[in-house]
């Protein structure tokens, strides 16, 4: 009775606070379309458009991300305890490595053979290293690299990799690490009683570094996120897979690779269909008028064609409409040919009755060469077509030579395989959970560097899937899912809005440039309440969590967030590499930090001089105090968002 009265208290709890935050998300988002409304409507500064009309877009950028945020919060999920883990389920434990220290991928894998629940572990090295199959002999720990199907093509980095090692393993339910993330013994024992509903597909768990300061001066630890954000997630069941320290049901993903790979042979098909249509009606016009033979051939052919197209959109399956057209397209190659043979065994019989002539008549010889001529003179077949034909069959093969197996579980269409993955696996039905227990401990990046390194590949993955796959657009997915993962990408957009924040009381203090008629009552009675609800959000929502580096790293990472833009940009569209940069687990020296920031340190260069001038200017009169002081006290905020960069760079490792 006392476990079930804590739990109906735990729950008014839970309740309660949601419907606090509900409340101030509301407000905030009136307050803020009011002012955004009213910025559109009333004081954009026309005269000073080139910087008026930028500012008051970003600020409406803001707006968006800031309602995003809040529906995200709206179906803030509290999850209770789990279900007990069911007996007798089998598990296969994957733990990712590339070119990591051997003792420390060894570490995380007698880790994970203490794990409690009956399971095989694996460690799946994708650099091939003979030292790390011997040492994982040794103790007994599976080991994989990639096949030999894998030489000379697309290797899709860590998604490649688990890819390659799930078709040659049968655990129902797989368990992925990272390599430095060491395993709590009880995490099968708390996440895989989830999967007592069959619609459950994965189980997110947080990623927690043990290796970062109080302060987090690199903005690893990410509590905002691993928390309220992906509870508010897994309340519109759009809780998403982060690359580690998840549970995942093998046969979702198996499903997953099977549709991905029906869907990609059939996008195939049609446009290979598309061109055959268009190849064929180029044939035709270039074929003789009096080669009716000829004509009709191909005539058929795009009768073929034609077909296979409408049995397509009918749904019927692939194999039986590819078979059905290359047995088609094989009757009209060998009736082709028939008739060229038929045809030549004419001509055959003609030579030997022609010799039968010459061997009554010796004279008749002399007329050997006029036969020879004409015969060489003929069309014997129309060979551009027959080879045509034999392209088009070729085509239509549903072989994916191109790829190392035909069925890829991961999706491989981005640097990051795991928001791809659970956005596919949403749009098919499936449930994800996030389950917010710490349940293993792992290692972050310990210097600017890397930190760098790593919040660009997140970035680019994030946005290739945005080009490639976006989730306004996709099938399958819910509205609510939709925004979801959408918020997501947009918040990596934010480097332009940090632009033109930087730039525009830059561009007051230097010039006395107004982005807006005047910084009157109006502007700060629709302006001031906004801000504070906004704040009241985080505040409720976060409950003591430390936001605030996150909210600097937002903006104080604006040239990452840009570069990831433009080369995920140029990566979809112009098909330019961007590679694949793993994270370094151990602290690396370089000197080149400094310059990694530098567009940073110019912006703060820039905004201090600014505000000297523009102190300058108001004291000889040249400059209205209000606009002056409010633009200073702009300067600052922006000064002490862009300082944890500098404290970044100045980070000197971890220290326990």
């Amino acid at each position: 009775m006392t476990v079930d009265a804590d739990v109906r208290t735990t729950r008014k709890h839970a309740a309660r606070r949601l419907l606090l935050i509900r409340t101030l998300v509301a407000i905030s988002a009136v307050l803020g379309i009011n002012y955004v409304s009213w910025r559109w409507l009333h004081s954009v500064n026309w005269a000073a458009w080139w910087i008026s009309v930028p500012l008051v877009i970003v600020e409406t950028y803001s707006l968006i991300d800031s309602l995003l945020f809040g529906m995200t919060m709206w179906r803030l999920k509290e999850r209770g305890e789990p279900d007990p883990a069911p007996v007798g389920l089998t598990v296969d434990v994957f733990i990712t490595t590339y070119n990591e220290p051997v003792e420390m991928v060894m570490a995380t894998a007698r880790a994970a053979q203490l794990i409690t629940y009956p399971h095989r572990t694996w460690i799946l090295d994708d650099g091939a290293r003979a030292e790390m199959q011997a040492a994982a002999e040794l103790e007994s720990v599976g080991y994989l690299t990639r096949s030999d199907a894998w030489v000379d093509r697309p290797r899709h980095a860590k998604a490649g990799n688990l890819n390659n090692a799930l078709l040659v393993t049968d655990g129902e339910f797989i368990l992925i690490l990272d390599s430095d993330q060491i395993p709590e013994p009880h995490i099968l024992d708390r996440t895989l009683g989830y999967f007592s509903d069959p619609r459950v597909a994965l189980v997110q768990t947080p990623q927690f570094f043990v290796n970062v300061s109080e302060s987090d001066p690199l903005g690893s630890q990410a509590p905002l996120f691993y928390g309220p954000i992906q509870q508010g997630k897994d309340g519109w069941n759009s809780a998403f897979f982060c690359g580690s320290n998840a549970v995942i049901r093998r046969e979702a993903l198996m499903q997953l690779g099977i549709q991905g790979y029906v869907a990609a042979v059939e996008k195939s098909v049609r446009s290979t269909l598309r061109t055959a249509d268009t190849m064929m009606a180029k044939a035709q016009r270039q074929v003789p008028s009096d080669d009716t033979q000829l004509k009709a051939a191909l005539q058929e052919v795009r009768d073929a064609v034609g077909t296979a197209r409408r049995s397509l959109s009918d749904g019927t399956p692939l194999s039986e409409i590819t078979y059905a057209f290359q047995q088609r397209v094989n009757q009209v190659a060998r009736g082709v040919v028939s008739e060229d043979v038929a045809r030549l065994r004419a001509d055959l019989a003609e030579i030997n009755e022609f010799n039968a002539s010459v061997d009554a008549d010796p004279e008749l010889v002399f007329f050997e060469d006029d036969l020879i001529d004409r015969l060489a003179e003929r069309d014997w077949s129309p060979l551009g077509a027959i080879e045509s034909v034999k392209a088009l069959l070729l085509a239509v093969d549903v072989d994916r030579d191109d790829e190392a197996q035909p069925i890829m579980p991961m999706a491989t269409i981005s640097v990051t395989e795991d928001m791809a993955t659970a956005m596919r696996l949403h749009s098919h039905g499936w449930r994800t959970v996030y389950h917010h227990e710490i349940m293993a401990n792992g290692l972050a990046p310990e210097d600017a560097a890397t930190m760098l390194t790593q919040r660009l590949r997140w970035a680019q993955g994030t946005l290739q899937v945005l080009f490639r796959e976006n989730p306004l657009t996709q099938k399958g997915l819910s509205f609510g899912q939709r925004l979801m993962y959408f918020a997501t990408m947009w918040s990596y957009l934010s480097g332009f809005a940090a632009i033109v924040y930087i730039a525009a009381p830059i561009i007051y203090l230097c010039f006395g440039v107004l982005p807006v008629h005047a910084f009157s009552f109006d502007f700060f009675i629709r302006l001031i309440p906004f801000l504070v609800f906004n704040q009241l959000v985080f505040a409720v929502v976060a409950r003591g969590i430390k936001t605030w580096r996150g909210q600097q790293y937002s903006l104080a990472l604006f040239p990452i967030w840009i570069r990831a833009f433009t080369t995920a940009f140029n990566s979809v569209v112009f098909g330019r590499s961007l590679g694949f940069a793993v994270t370094p687990k151990t602290k690396q020296v370089s000197r080149r930090a400094w310059r990694l920031v530098r567009p940073q340190l110019i912006a703060m260069g820039a905004l201090v001089v600014a505000a000297c001038i523009g102190l300058i200017r108001m004291a000889i009169g040249d400059g209205a105090a209000s606009g002056t002081l409010v633009n200073v006290a702009w300067v600052l905020f922006d000064l002490l968002i862009l300082s944890v960069i500098v404290q970044a760079v100045r980070y000197p490792g971890y220290e326990a």
